[in-house]
């Protein structure tokens, strides 16, 4: 159906005999960057940074800690080849006091990999289950404003109460409801930035995300280290409260996408957001949209109505399918690396700092490259990348550590690297009707990755091949799922599913 509202444009357009998309006309007010929607990108990106704690933190909370001998002469205490399980407990203490870690404070050193993995394990249960529960929210009723804020609040709420844990069993059961909130922070953030501005800055504005993420990774290692010797308690304090506040800032500055309310109907709303974020030299023209055209999908946008349309169509099934593939192998490294670092003869800051560093460079690469890069060229070539040194780390290891943790790096920031390229390939994929909801069920792939990675890291902690060769061989493996893809760089978005198989037959007949 065709519709026809005020709303700022041109003199010009009504002289126009051809209709113009929803996408080419939000595109002539908001394709010009300007400060309101620097400053929008800036505000919501921030989201990452608090996602970006809360995914890590386990690192440092459920490590297990140091320990040395407390009676001199014991030729059978030696913290190093000795296992602090096989002696007497009052052969040996903790270098720190108990509660700066559950490991050691609820005594769990001689507990099942399974129980110490517990927490972690729980928390991307988390996230996968509110992933597929709260995917397709932004995508219907709730708008990617709200489910933002309301993710935000979740994530930040559940945190605080971490607190008053008393053992690991409620302790993981917060940790889930933890990542049942932070399961959409990332993929409503990301699609709400990137659909505030025109084509030219998408991919620069995607990128402001990880970069806050890459920030919120560099914070953990700061505030462990400010906070070592204290409680692990104190690290979901200062994690939790600026968190709240944000959600405060959500609620009264963070602007809707004028792309989803237009979809909704919420014309009015969608004219007001583009006057207020247009360039200043566009928001004093006017005109009316007489010329603007649009098809209302044949479908009704409920719970899970997107998901089945992704499933039902023969080209979005076949996306979807092979990009999930590529986020599963991508996820095992992203995040089991970070968590295999203590498995390492390395130094548990310095590790986490250089890792997190990696991010910087990475974020970089994609902030500025990301509008020469080709989107699938740049994807096989970072995950080939990350799973070449990942493999070398387990030879390396045995030889020289310092080129072992050189090689980590590399394949990390390679597996980064390759994350920042996915999410902006992705978003460009899929039409606008269905975006987030595809956007979110891809980061559940990654996630799902996640909740495999702690138990290679347990097993690599014996043997290495476990943990670095089977991350190296998935992600190279994974990789190759992109070969069928299309190329998206510089490509139109598309706002239904019937304009984007439009231009899928538009461009089949071009090459016949």
């Amino acid at each position: 159906m065709s519709v026809s509202t005020p709303i700022l444009s041109e003199s010009k357009t009504a002289e126009l005999k051809c209709p113009l998309s929803l996408d080419d006309t939000i595109e002539r007010y908001i394709g010009a960057f300007s400060w309101n929607q620097l400053l929008q990108a800036v505000l919501v990106s921030v989201a990452w940074l608090f996602d970006a704690q809360q995914s890590f933190i386990s690192v440092f909370t459920d490590a297990e800690p140091t320990w040395h001998c407390t009676q001199l002469g014991d030729e059978f205490c030696n913290p190093i080849l000795s296992n602090a399980c096989q002696l007497p407990r009052n052969s040996w203490s903790w270098d720190f006091p108990v509660n700066t870690s559950i490991i050691s404070e609820w005594g769990l050193e001689c507990a099942s990999l399974f129980v110490k993995g517990l927490p972690a394990s729980s928390f991307f249960m988390g996230c996968l289950a509110g992933g597929f529960i709260l995917s397709t929210l932004a995508d219907s009723f709730l708008g990617r404003k709200n489910m933002l804020f309301f993710s935000c609040l979740m994530m930040s709420v559940s945190c605080l109460l971490t607190m008053l844990s008393t053992n690991v069993w409620i302790y993981s059961i917060l940790r889930f409801v933890n990542g049942f909130g932070r399961a959409t922070i990332g993929t409503c953030a990301i699609v709400l930035s990137t659909e505030l501005v025109g084509k030219k800055w998408r991919g620069q504005v995607g990128a402001l995300g990880f970069f806050c993420f890459t920030l919120g990774f560099l914070s953990l290692p700061a505030i462990a280290y400010i906070n070592r010797g204290s409680s692990w308690r104190t690290l979901y304090l200062w994690t939790s409260l600026p968190a709240l506040v944000y959600c405060i800032l959500v609620h009264f500055f963070v602007h809707e996408s004028p792309r989803w309310l237009f979809l909704q109907g919420r014309t009015e709303e969608a004219v007001s957001i583009i006057r207020s974020i247009a360039s200043p030299n566009l928001s004093c023209l006017s005109m009316n949209l007489s010329n603007v055209f649009f098809e209302q999908e044949a479908w009704n946008v409920d719970l899970y109505s997107v998901i089945k349309v992704l499933w039902k169509k023969r080209w979005a099934l076949r996306r979807l399918s092979a990009i999930m593939v590529t986020s599963f192998g991508i996820g095992m490294v992203y995040y089991g690396m970070p968590l295999s670092l203590g498995n390492l003869s390395f130094n548990l800051y310095l590790s986490v700092i250089f890792n997190a560093l990696s991010e910087v460079p990475a974020s970089l690469i994609t902030f500025f490259l990301v509008g020469k890069l080709n989107r699938k060229g740049s994807l096989l070539f970072f995950t080939i990348l990350s799973g070449i040194c990942s493999i070398m780390c387990v030879v390396t290891g045995k030889i020289w550590t310092t080129l072992q943790i050189g090689l980590e790096l590399v394949s990390f920031f390679s597996a980064v690297t390759a994350f920042s390229l996915l999410f902006i390939y992705t978003l460009e994929l899929f039409p606008t009707c269905v975006r987030n909801s595809a956007l979110s069920i891809v980061r559940q792939a990654i996630v799902l990755g996640g909740v495999i990675s702690p138990v290679l890291v347990a097993a690599g902690r014996e043997h290495q091949f476990l943990t670095y060769g089977i991350f190296g061989l998935v992600i190279g493996v994974c990789g190759l799922s992109v070969i069928g893809l299309p190329e998206t760089r510089g490509r139109t978005l598309s706002d239904t599913m019937d304009e984007e198989e439009y231009k899928l037959k538009s461009e089949s007949c071009s090459y016949v």
